[in-house]
């Protein structure tokens, strides 16, 4: 999870990430999805936020 974050951080897609991973789409969002649940937040812009507050979008 905390790798999905990353690369949503650095504004990759859904389906980047799973390329890169080799998950599937699903997995990915289901990961998204997750994440957003622990941190209580609501939306994928809040989480950038977060992550990028962070510090998960350097190198």
């Amino acid at each position: 999870e905390t790798e999905v974050l990353r690369l949503v951080a650095k504004g990759m897609s859904y389906k980047q990430i799973a390329e890169r991973l080799t998950l599937s789409h699903r997995t990915v969002q289901n990961h998204v999805q997750n994440t957003l649940n622990k941190l209580q937040l609501h939306n994928r812009v809040e989480l950038v936020r977060y992550a990028i507050e962070q510090g998960l979008d350097e190198s």
